[in-house]
Protein backbone atom coordinates (compact mmCIF):
# COMPACT_ATOMS: atom_id res chain seq x y z
CA UNK A 1 0.00 0.00 0.00
CA UNK A 2 1.30 3.09 -0.88
CA UNK A 3 2.96 5.79 1.54
CA UNK A 4 2.05 9.42 1.05
CA UNK A 5 2.58 12.03 3.53
CA UNK A 6 -0.30 12.99 5.45
CA UNK A 7 -1.69 16.59 5.22
CA UNK A 8 -4.03 18.07 7.79
CA UNK A 9 -4.34 21.09 6.20
CA UNK A 10 -3.32 23.11 2.95
CA UNK A 11 -0.01 25.01 3.37
CA UNK A 12 -1.73 28.38 2.11
CA UNK A 13 -4.90 29.91 2.46
CA UNK A 14 -7.38 29.08 -0.21
CA UNK A 15 -7.55 32.34 -1.64
CA UNK A 16 -11.04 31.32 -3.55
CA UNK A 17 -14.04 29.24 -2.09
CA UNK A 18 -14.08 25.98 -3.85
CA UNK A 19 -17.64 25.20 -5.58
CA UNK A 20 -18.45 21.54 -4.89
CA UNK A 21 -21.01 20.26 -7.28
CA UNK A 22 -23.30 17.27 -5.47
CA UNK A 23 -26.05 15.68 -7.03
CA UNK A 24 -29.80 13.78 -5.08
CA UNK A 25 -28.04 10.75 -7.30
CA UNK A 26 -25.90 8.87 -9.61
CA UNK A 27 -26.28 10.64 -13.01
CA UNK A 28 -28.32 13.66 -11.85
CA UNK A 29 -25.82 15.46 -14.27
CA UNK A 30 -22.65 16.64 -12.34
CA UNK A 31 -20.56 15.99 -14.15
CA UNK A 32 -21.65 18.17 -17.29
CA UNK A 33 -22.93 21.12 -14.58
CA UNK A 34 -19.30 20.92 -13.41
CA UNK A 35 -17.53 21.26 -17.07
CA UNK A 36 -20.13 24.10 -17.77
CA UNK A 37 -19.17 26.15 -14.50
CA UNK A 38 -15.27 25.53 -15.79
CA UNK A 39 -15.96 26.93 -19.21
CA UNK A 40 -18.14 29.95 -17.41
CA UNK A 41 -15.80 30.84 -15.10
CA UNK A 42 -12.99 30.75 -17.56
CA UNK A 43 -14.91 33.10 -19.36
CA UNK A 44 -15.03 35.45 -16.80
CA UNK A 45 -11.25 35.63 -16.43
CA UNK A 46 -11.07 32.73 -13.41
CA UNK A 47 -9.00 29.60 -13.23
CA UNK A 48 -10.81 27.15 -12.65
CA UNK A 49 -9.70 23.89 -11.50
CA UNK A 50 -11.67 20.53 -11.97
CA UNK A 51 -11.68 18.09 -9.18
CA UNK A 52 -13.08 14.78 -7.96
CA UNK A 53 -11.65 13.19 -5.33
CA UNK A 54 -12.75 9.72 -5.76
CA UNK A 55 -14.32 8.02 -9.17
CA UNK A 56 -15.18 4.81 -10.64
CA UNK A 57 -14.65 3.91 -14.25
CA UNK A 58 -13.58 2.37 -16.60
CA UNK A 59 -13.19 5.10 -18.82
CA UNK A 60 -9.66 6.76 -18.49
CA UNK A 61 -7.35 8.65 -20.06
CA UNK A 62 -3.33 9.04 -19.50
CA UNK A 63 -1.87 12.31 -18.58
CA UNK A 64 1.52 13.60 -19.89
CA UNK A 65 3.43 12.24 -17.01
CA UNK A 66 1.34 8.61 -17.73
CA UNK A 67 -0.59 8.74 -15.09
CA UNK A 68 -4.20 7.48 -15.49
CA UNK A 69 -7.08 9.63 -14.81
CA UNK A 70 -11.09 9.69 -15.17
CA UNK A 71 -12.14 10.92 -18.64
CA UNK A 72 -14.59 12.61 -17.22
CA UNK A 73 -12.29 15.12 -14.99
CA UNK A 74 -10.14 15.76 -18.28
CA UNK A 75 -13.46 16.63 -20.24
CA UNK A 76 -13.62 19.37 -17.35
CA UNK A 77 -9.77 20.36 -17.25
CA UNK A 78 -10.36 20.91 -21.58
CA UNK A 79 -13.66 23.22 -20.84
CA UNK A 80 -10.98 25.24 -17.93
CA UNK A 81 -8.67 25.57 -21.13
CA UNK A 82 -6.31 23.82 -18.72
CA UNK A 83 -3.88 20.73 -18.91
CA UNK A 84 -5.35 17.67 -17.40
CA UNK A 85 -3.24 15.57 -14.76
CA UNK A 86 -4.12 12.97 -12.61
CA UNK A 87 -3.99 15.38 -9.13
CA UNK A 88 -7.68 16.01 -10.81
CA UNK A 89 -8.95 12.86 -10.07
CA UNK A 90 -6.20 11.29 -7.27
CA UNK A 91 -8.45 7.79 -6.74
CA UNK A 92 -9.93 6.33 -9.52
CA UNK A 93 -11.08 3.03 -9.39
CA UNK A 94 -11.44 0.66 -12.30
CA UNK A 95 -13.93 -2.21 -12.32
CA UNK A 96 -12.59 -5.75 -12.91
CA UNK A 97 -16.31 -7.46 -12.44
CA UNK A 98 -16.79 -9.88 -9.25
CA UNK A 99 -16.97 -6.94 -7.24
CA UNK A 100 -13.50 -5.86 -7.71
CA UNK A 101 -11.50 -2.93 -8.72
CA UNK A 102 -7.90 -1.97 -9.98
CA UNK A 103 -6.88 1.03 -7.43
CA UNK A 104 -5.25 3.80 -8.90
CA UNK A 105 -3.75 6.38 -6.63
CA UNK A 106 -2.57 9.99 -8.36
CA UNK A 107 -2.27 8.18 -11.31
CA UNK A 108 -0.75 4.90 -10.47
CA UNK A 109 -1.88 1.49 -9.78
CA UNK A 110 -1.38 0.80 -5.87
CA UNK A 111 -3.68 -2.54 -5.87
CA UNK A 112 -6.50 -4.47 -6.45
CA UNK A 113 -9.60 -4.64 -3.84
CA UNK A 114 -13.01 -6.58 -2.95
CA UNK A 115 -15.56 -4.13 -2.41
CA UNK A 116 -16.30 -5.64 1.19
CA UNK A 117 -12.48 -4.66 2.13
CA UNK A 118 -12.06 -1.64 0.25
CA UNK A 119 -13.07 1.09 2.81
CA UNK A 120 -11.24 -0.85 5.70
CA UNK A 121 -7.92 -1.69 3.62
CA UNK A 122 -8.02 1.57 1.17
CA UNK A 123 -10.07 4.60 3.58
CA UNK A 124 -6.90 5.97 4.61
CA UNK A 125 -4.19 6.09 2.27
CA UNK A 126 -7.28 7.51 0.14
CA UNK A 127 -7.97 10.20 1.93
CA UNK A 128 -4.33 11.20 1.98
CA UNK A 129 -4.17 10.90 -1.65
CA UNK A 130 -6.92 13.08 -2.15
CA UNK A 131 -5.90 15.70 0.57
CA UNK A 132 -2.27 15.75 -1.44
CA UNK A 133 -4.12 16.07 -5.00
CA UNK A 134 -5.92 19.01 -3.48
CA UNK A 135 -2.63 20.65 -2.11
CA UNK A 136 -0.55 20.04 -5.39
CA UNK A 137 -3.41 21.54 -7.60
CA UNK A 138 -3.94 24.96 -5.19
CA UNK A 139 -0.02 25.44 -5.35
CA UNK A 140 0.53 24.79 -8.65
CA UNK A 141 -2.35 27.75 -9.45
CA UNK A 142 -2.42 30.03 -6.32
CA UNK A 143 -5.39 32.02 -8.09
CA UNK A 144 -7.32 28.63 -8.89
CA UNK A 145 -10.60 27.79 -8.17
CA UNK A 146 -11.46 24.02 -7.39
CA UNK A 147 -14.42 23.11 -8.94
CA UNK A 148 -15.50 19.76 -7.12
CA UNK A 149 -17.80 16.97 -8.69
CA UNK A 150 -19.24 14.63 -5.91
CA UNK A 151 -20.43 11.46 -6.49
CA UNK A 152 -23.60 9.84 -6.68
CA UNK A 153 -25.85 10.45 -4.06
CA UNK A 154 -23.94 12.46 -0.51
CA UNK A 155 -26.46 10.64 1.73
CA UNK A 156 -25.98 7.20 1.55
CA UNK A 157 -26.52 6.32 5.10
CA UNK A 158 -25.00 2.84 5.25
CA UNK A 159 -21.74 4.47 3.12
CA UNK A 160 -21.71 8.17 4.50
CA UNK A 161 -19.02 7.52 7.20
CA UNK A 162 -17.09 6.09 4.66
CA UNK A 163 -17.50 8.53 1.89
CA UNK A 164 -14.42 9.93 0.69
CA UNK A 165 -15.83 11.85 -2.37
CA UNK A 166 -18.69 13.97 -1.11
CA UNK A 167 -19.41 15.53 1.84
CA UNK A 168 -16.31 15.09 3.93
CA UNK A 169 -14.46 17.06 0.85
CA UNK A 170 -16.79 19.44 1.23
CA UNK A 171 -16.12 20.13 5.13
CA UNK A 172 -12.48 19.84 5.00
CA UNK A 173 -12.74 23.18 2.31
CA UNK A 174 -15.70 24.78 3.37
CA UNK A 175 -16.70 24.68 -0.27
CA UNK A 176 -19.41 26.22 -1.66
CA UNK A 177 -22.02 23.47 -2.68
CA UNK A 178 -24.71 23.19 -5.17
CA UNK A 179 -27.08 20.38 -5.06
CA UNK A 180 -28.14 19.11 -8.75
CA UNK A 181 -31.53 17.31 -9.17
CA UNK A 182 -32.27 15.18 -12.13
CA UNK A 183 -36.22 15.90 -12.72
CA UNK A 184 -36.25 13.66 -15.94
CA UNK A 185 -36.45 10.79 -13.34
CA UNK A 186 -39.72 12.29 -11.44
CA UNK A 187 -39.55 12.80 -7.72
CA UNK A 188 -37.48 15.87 -7.83
CA UNK A 189 -38.97 17.51 -4.42
CA UNK A 190 -38.81 14.28 -2.50
CA UNK A 191 -35.06 13.38 -4.10
CA UNK A 192 -33.88 17.14 -2.51
CA UNK A 193 -36.22 17.49 0.41
CA UNK A 194 -34.71 13.81 1.68
CA UNK A 195 -31.29 14.83 0.44
CA UNK A 196 -31.28 17.81 2.90
CA UNK A 197 -32.83 16.03 5.36
CA UNK A 198 -30.45 13.19 5.86
CA UNK A 199 -27.62 15.93 6.59
CA UNK A 200 -26.16 17.17 9.61
CA UNK A 201 -26.71 20.80 10.23
CA UNK A 202 -23.32 21.74 9.95
CA UNK A 203 -23.32 20.05 6.33
CA UNK A 204 -26.62 21.58 5.27
CA UNK A 205 -25.25 24.99 5.81
CA UNK A 206 -22.73 23.97 3.17
CA UNK A 207 -25.73 23.60 0.15
CA UNK A 208 -25.87 27.03 -0.80
CA UNK A 209 -27.97 26.64 -3.79
CA UNK A 210 -29.62 23.94 -5.82
CA UNK A 211 -29.93 23.32 -9.36
CA UNK A 212 -33.08 21.77 -11.38
CA UNK A 213 -31.85 19.95 -14.48
CA UNK A 214 -33.29 17.73 -17.55
CA UNK A 215 -36.27 20.50 -17.53
CA UNK A 216 -38.57 19.57 -20.66
CA UNK A 217 -40.62 22.08 -21.39
CA UNK A 218 -42.51 25.60 -20.39
CA UNK A 219 -40.67 26.90 -17.29
CA UNK A 220 -43.45 28.87 -16.59
CA UNK A 221 -45.15 25.79 -15.12
CA UNK A 222 -42.64 25.29 -11.98
CA UNK A 223 -42.62 28.29 -10.73
CA UNK A 224 -44.59 27.38 -7.76
CA UNK A 225 -42.69 24.33 -7.57
CA UNK A 226 -39.55 26.18 -7.22
CA UNK A 227 -41.11 28.38 -4.26
CA UNK A 228 -41.79 25.64 -2.61
CA UNK A 229 -38.82 24.34 -3.02
CA UNK A 230 -37.03 27.53 -1.43
CA UNK A 231 -39.84 27.77 1.38
CA UNK A 232 -39.04 24.20 2.50
CA UNK A 233 -35.77 24.01 2.46
CA UNK A 234 -34.18 27.92 2.59
CA UNK A 235 -31.64 27.45 0.16
CA UNK A 236 -32.27 29.09 -3.33
CA UNK A 237 -33.04 27.72 -6.61
CA UNK A 238 -30.55 28.73 -8.54
CA UNK A 239 -31.83 28.02 -11.75
CA UNK A 240 -33.42 25.31 -13.75
CA UNK A 241 -31.52 23.79 -16.72
CA UNK A 242 -33.52 22.49 -20.03
CA UNK A 243 -32.97 19.20 -21.35
CA UNK A 244 -30.01 19.68 -23.61
CA UNK A 245 -30.47 17.83 -27.27
CA UNK A 246 -26.97 18.24 -28.25
CA UNK A 247 -24.22 15.28 -27.70
CA UNK A 248 -21.95 15.60 -25.21
CA UNK A 249 -19.05 13.49 -24.09
CA UNK A 250 -20.61 10.58 -21.44
CA UNK A 251 -18.80 9.45 -18.48
CA UNK A 252 -19.96 6.13 -18.70
CA UNK A 253 -20.96 3.44 -20.71
CA UNK A 254 -24.98 3.54 -20.12
CA UNK A 255 -24.59 7.31 -21.00
CA UNK A 256 -23.17 6.52 -24.06
CA UNK A 257 -25.78 3.29 -25.08
CA UNK A 258 -28.41 5.23 -24.78
CA UNK A 259 -27.52 7.22 -27.92
CA UNK A 260 -30.27 5.90 -30.09
CA UNK A 261 -30.34 8.62 -32.94
CA UNK A 262 -30.60 7.40 -36.55
CA UNK A 263 -29.05 8.92 -38.89
CA UNK A 264 -31.23 8.91 -41.83
CA UNK A 265 -28.64 10.10 -44.39
CA UNK A 266 -26.06 7.37 -43.08
CA UNK A 267 -24.42 6.03 -45.74
CA UNK A 268 -22.12 3.43 -43.47
CA UNK A 269 -22.82 1.64 -40.72
CA UNK A 270 -19.96 1.10 -37.62
CA UNK A 271 -21.33 -1.92 -35.28
CA UNK A 272 -19.23 -1.98 -32.03
CA UNK A 273 -19.46 -4.96 -29.45
CA UNK A 274 -20.79 -3.98 -26.09
CA UNK A 275 -18.13 -5.68 -23.88
CA UNK A 276 -19.39 -6.73 -20.44
CA UNK A 277 -16.08 -5.25 -19.09
CA UNK A 278 -15.62 -2.07 -21.90
CA UNK A 279 -13.09 0.32 -21.50
CA UNK A 280 -12.20 3.48 -23.35
CA UNK A 281 -15.62 3.97 -24.49
CA UNK A 282 -14.24 7.89 -25.13
CA UNK A 283 -12.29 6.19 -28.15
CA UNK A 284 -15.25 5.86 -30.27
CA UNK A 285 -16.87 9.83 -29.47
CA UNK A 286 -15.65 11.24 -32.74
CA UNK A 287 -17.77 9.56 -34.89
CA UNK A 288 -21.10 10.75 -33.17
CA UNK A 289 -22.67 13.71 -34.57
CA UNK A 290 -21.24 12.21 -38.18
CA UNK A 291 -24.65 12.27 -39.93
CA UNK A 292 -22.79 9.93 -42.79
CA UNK A 293 -22.75 7.31 -39.82
CA UNK A 294 -25.04 5.08 -37.93
CA UNK A 295 -23.63 3.30 -34.98
CA UNK A 296 -25.03 0.42 -33.85
CA UNK A 297 -24.13 -1.56 -30.56
CA UNK A 298 -24.06 -5.34 -30.48
CA UNK A 299 -24.52 -7.41 -27.29
CA UNK A 300 -22.46 -11.14 -26.92
CA UNK A 301 -25.49 -13.02 -28.02
CA UNK A 302 -27.25 -10.71 -30.78
CA UNK A 303 -27.08 -11.30 -34.24
CA UNK A 304 -24.14 -9.51 -35.69
CA UNK A 305 -25.85 -8.83 -38.99
CA UNK A 306 -23.51 -7.22 -41.58
CA UNK A 307 -22.32 -3.92 -40.82
CA UNK A 308 -19.58 -2.06 -43.01
CA UNK A 309 -17.16 -2.13 -40.00
CA UNK A 310 -16.77 -4.02 -36.92
CA UNK A 311 -15.14 -2.52 -33.67
CA UNK A 312 -13.69 -4.20 -30.60
CA UNK A 313 -13.26 -1.69 -28.12
CA UNK A 314 -10.70 -2.10 -25.15
CA UNK A 315 -11.88 -4.46 -22.55
CA UNK A 316 -10.66 -4.26 -18.68
CA UNK A 317 -10.73 -8.06 -18.58
CA UNK A 318 -9.61 -9.42 -22.16
CA UNK A 319 -10.04 -12.81 -21.30
CA UNK A 320 -13.06 -13.01 -19.54
CA UNK A 321 -14.40 -10.32 -22.23
CA UNK A 322 -13.31 -12.82 -24.90
CA UNK A 323 -14.62 -15.97 -23.03
CA UNK A 324 -17.91 -14.31 -22.80
CA UNK A 325 -18.03 -13.84 -27.07
CA UNK A 326 -16.90 -17.18 -27.04
CA UNK A 327 -19.66 -18.63 -24.99
CA UNK A 328 -22.00 -16.68 -26.60
CA UNK A 329 -20.93 -17.75 -30.20
CA UNK A 330 -20.47 -14.03 -31.15
CA UNK A 331 -16.33 -15.19 -31.83
CA UNK A 332 -17.75 -17.51 -34.21
CA UNK A 333 -20.09 -14.59 -35.85
CA UNK A 334 -16.85 -12.17 -35.94
CA UNK A 335 -15.15 -14.66 -37.60
CA UNK A 336 -17.52 -15.80 -40.48
CA UNK A 337 -17.75 -12.02 -41.40
CA UNK A 338 -14.26 -11.81 -41.35
CA UNK A 339 -14.88 -14.83 -44.14
CA UNK A 340 -17.46 -13.25 -46.10
CA UNK A 341 -15.42 -9.85 -46.67
CA UNK A 342 -16.28 -8.22 -43.88
CA UNK A 343 -14.12 -5.32 -41.90
CA UNK A 344 -12.65 -5.07 -38.82
CA UNK A 345 -11.20 -2.88 -36.52
CA UNK A 346 -9.46 -4.12 -32.72
CA UNK A 347 -8.62 -1.24 -29.71
CA UNK A 348 -6.28 -2.19 -27.16
CA UNK A 349 -7.90 -5.33 -25.78
CA UNK A 350 -9.56 -6.05 -29.23
CA UNK A 351 -6.70 -5.94 -30.91
CA UNK A 352 -5.45 -8.69 -28.02
CA UNK A 353 -9.11 -10.93 -28.73
CA UNK A 354 -8.17 -10.87 -32.41
CA UNK A 355 -4.83 -12.93 -32.05
CA UNK A 356 -3.77 -16.18 -32.10
CA UNK A 357 -3.34 -16.43 -28.25
CA UNK A 358 -3.17 -14.95 -25.41
CA UNK A 359 -0.81 -15.78 -22.39
CA UNK A 360 -0.93 -14.90 -18.86
CA UNK A 361 2.10 -16.38 -16.76
CA UNK A 362 1.16 -13.88 -13.88
CA UNK A 363 -2.85 -14.54 -13.63
CA UNK A 364 -3.52 -10.50 -14.35
CA UNK A 365 -6.27 -11.38 -16.74
CA UNK A 366 -6.94 -15.06 -16.45
CA UNK A 367 -10.37 -17.03 -15.33
CA UNK A 368 -10.24 -18.14 -11.62
CA UNK A 369 -11.93 -21.79 -12.04
CA UNK A 370 -9.07 -22.51 -14.83
CA UNK A 371 -6.06 -23.66 -14.40
CA UNK A 372 -4.76 -22.96 -17.96
CA UNK A 373 -2.40 -19.86 -18.36
CA UNK A 374 -2.67 -19.65 -21.86
CA UNK A 375 -5.84 -18.70 -24.26
CA UNK A 376 -7.00 -19.02 -27.70
CA UNK A 377 -7.82 -15.91 -29.59
CA UNK A 378 -9.70 -15.39 -32.63
CA UNK A 379 -6.67 -16.12 -34.74
CA UNK A 380 -7.60 -13.48 -37.41
CA UNK A 381 -4.40 -11.67 -36.88
CA UNK A 382 -0.88 -13.64 -36.50
CA UNK A 383 -0.05 -12.23 -33.07
CA UNK A 384 0.73 -13.74 -29.74
CA UNK A 385 -0.55 -11.64 -26.40
CA UNK A 386 1.71 -12.09 -23.17
CA UNK A 387 0.17 -10.29 -19.82
CA UNK A 388 3.33 -8.78 -18.06
CA UNK A 389 3.09 -7.44 -14.14
CA UNK A 390 3.64 -3.77 -15.21
CA UNK A 391 1.22 -1.72 -16.99
CA UNK A 392 2.01 0.44 -20.00
CA UNK A 393 0.99 4.30 -19.71
CA UNK A 394 2.05 6.75 -21.83
CA UNK A 395 0.68 9.71 -24.52
CA UNK A 396 2.61 8.58 -28.08
CA UNK A 397 2.70 10.75 -31.34
CA UNK A 398 3.52 8.04 -34.01
CA UNK A 399 4.03 7.61 -37.77
CA UNK A 400 1.18 5.17 -39.15
CA UNK A 401 1.76 3.72 -42.39
CA UNK A 402 -1.85 2.85 -43.09
CA UNK A 403 -4.29 3.39 -45.30
CA UNK A 404 -1.99 6.38 -45.66
CA UNK A 405 1.26 7.73 -43.67
CA UNK A 406 0.10 9.89 -41.07
CA UNK A 407 1.31 11.49 -37.46
CA UNK A 408 -0.81 10.32 -34.94
CA UNK A 409 -1.41 11.06 -31.32
CA UNK A 410 -2.97 8.92 -28.63
CA UNK A 411 -1.90 6.96 -25.39
CA UNK A 412 -1.10 3.53 -24.52
CA UNK A 413 -2.58 1.84 -21.17
CA UNK A 414 -2.73 -1.83 -20.80
CA UNK A 415 -0.55 -4.73 -19.81
CA UNK A 416 -0.11 -6.86 -22.61
CA UNK A 417 2.51 -6.92 -25.35
CA UNK A 418 1.52 -8.67 -28.45
CA UNK A 419 4.23 -9.74 -31.47
CA UNK A 420 4.37 -10.99 -34.61
CA UNK A 421 4.39 -15.11 -34.26
CA UNK A 422 4.46 -15.55 -38.63
CA UNK A 423 6.66 -12.90 -39.41
CA UNK A 424 6.71 -14.78 -43.52
CA UNK A 425 2.90 -13.38 -43.91
CA UNK A 426 3.42 -11.46 -46.15
CA UNK A 427 -0.14 -9.91 -46.10
CA UNK A 428 1.09 -8.37 -42.32
CA UNK A 429 1.14 -4.50 -42.42
CA UNK A 430 3.11 -2.77 -39.41
CA UNK A 431 0.93 0.39 -38.81
CA UNK A 432 3.67 2.45 -37.24
CA UNK A 433 7.44 2.55 -37.89
CA UNK A 434 8.84 3.13 -34.63
CA UNK A 435 6.61 0.65 -32.29
CA UNK A 436 4.95 -2.58 -32.09
CA UNK A 437 1.60 -0.54 -31.80
CA UNK A 438 -0.43 -2.59 -34.50
CA UNK A 439 -0.76 -4.24 -37.42
CA UNK A 440 -3.31 -5.08 -40.20
CA UNK A 441 -3.84 -7.40 -43.07
CA UNK A 442 -5.49 -5.96 -46.28
CA UNK A 443 -7.40 -8.90 -48.42
CA UNK A 444 -7.64 -8.62 -52.07
CA UNK A 445 -11.55 -8.10 -51.90
CA UNK A 446 -10.14 -4.74 -50.34
CA UNK A 447 -11.37 -5.26 -46.50
CA UNK A 448 -8.74 -5.68 -43.70
CA UNK A 449 -8.64 -6.92 -40.21
CA UNK A 450 -6.70 -4.91 -37.77
CA UNK A 451 -6.03 -3.05 -34.43
CA UNK A 452 -3.80 -0.83 -32.30
CA UNK A 453 -2.84 -0.51 -28.73
CA UNK A 454 -2.81 3.39 -29.43
CA UNK A 455 -6.40 4.86 -27.34
CA UNK A 456 -7.52 7.95 -28.88
CA UNK A 457 -6.52 7.37 -32.70
CA UNK A 458 -9.72 8.31 -33.81
CA UNK A 459 -9.72 11.67 -32.61
CA UNK A 460 -7.09 12.37 -35.45
CA UNK A 461 -9.09 13.78 -37.94
CA UNK A 462 -6.70 13.32 -41.37
CA UNK A 463 -6.46 9.51 -40.61
CA UNK A 464 -9.90 8.84 -39.39
CA UNK A 465 -11.39 10.30 -42.40
CA UNK A 466 -8.87 8.15 -45.13
CA UNK A 467 -9.87 5.44 -42.47
CA UNK A 468 -13.21 5.82 -43.61
CA UNK A 469 -12.98 6.41 -46.75
CA UNK A 470 -11.40 2.78 -46.79
CA UNK A 471 -14.64 1.43 -46.06
CA UNK A 472 -16.46 3.72 -47.98
CA UNK A 473 -14.20 3.33 -51.23
CA UNK A 474 -15.04 -1.18 -50.59
CA UNK A 475 -18.64 -0.06 -50.32
CA UNK A 476 -18.32 2.65 -53.60
CA UNK A 477 -19.25 5.54 -51.98
CA UNK A 478 -17.39 8.88 -52.85
CA UNK A 479 -14.43 10.03 -50.86
CA UNK A 480 -15.48 12.42 -47.49
CA UNK A 481 -14.25 15.99 -48.53
CA UNK A 482 -11.10 17.54 -46.13
CA UNK A 483 -13.83 20.32 -45.30
CA UNK A 484 -15.48 18.41 -42.37
CA UNK A 485 -15.50 19.70 -38.84
CA UNK A 486 -12.36 18.65 -36.79
CA UNK A 487 -12.15 16.83 -33.25
CA UNK A 488 -11.43 19.20 -31.46
CA UNK A 489 -13.37 22.02 -32.67
CA UNK A 490 -16.49 19.64 -32.36
CA UNK A 491 -15.28 19.46 -28.76
CA UNK A 492 -14.72 23.58 -28.17
CA UNK A 493 -18.32 23.91 -29.63
CA UNK A 494 -20.06 21.31 -27.97
CA UNK A 495 -18.55 23.07 -24.27
CA UNK A 496 -19.63 26.06 -25.54
CA UNK A 497 -22.87 25.10 -26.12
CA UNK A 498 -23.10 23.34 -22.79
CA UNK A 499 -21.48 26.96 -21.27
CA UNK A 500 -24.16 28.81 -23.38
CA UNK A 501 -26.87 27.28 -21.98
CA UNK A 502 -25.23 27.08 -18.10
CA UNK A 503 -25.12 30.87 -18.15
CA UNK A 504 -28.63 31.39 -19.87
CA UNK A 505 -30.71 29.41 -17.25
CA UNK A 506 -28.09 29.49 -13.85
CA UNK A 507 -26.88 32.52 -11.88
CA UNK A 508 -23.57 31.93 -9.64
CA UNK A 509 -22.96 35.64 -9.35
CA UNK A 510 -23.51 34.86 -5.47
CA UNK A 511 -21.56 32.12 -4.88
CA UNK A 512 -18.34 33.25 -6.63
Amino acid sequence: MPKIPIITKMNKKIKHTPLMVLGTSSGAGKTLIAAAICRFLKRRGEKPIPFKGQNMSNNAWVDSRGREMAYSQVIQAWSAGIEPSAEMNPVLLKPKGDCTSEVIHLGKSVGTSKAINYYEDWFDSGWEAIKKGMKILLNREEDGRLIIEGAGSPVEVNLKHKDLTNLKIAKFLNANCILVADIERGGVFAQIIGTIALMQPEEKRLIKGIIINRFRGDQALFKTGVKWIEKETRIPVLGILPWLKEIFPPEDSLDLLERKKINQSAEIEIAIIKLPRISNFSDLDPFWGDSSIQIKWIEPGQDLGSPDVLIIPGSKQTIKDLERLNNTGMSNQINKYAENGGNIFGICGGLQMLGKSLVDPHKKESINDLNSLTYSGMDLLPIKTTFGENKHNSQREEIISWPTEKSVKGFEMHYGESDLIDNKNLKIITLFKNSSLGWVIEKQDKSFIGGTYLHGIFENDAWRRQWINKIRQKKGLKKLNHNQESNLDKRERLLDLLADSFEKYITLDKLI
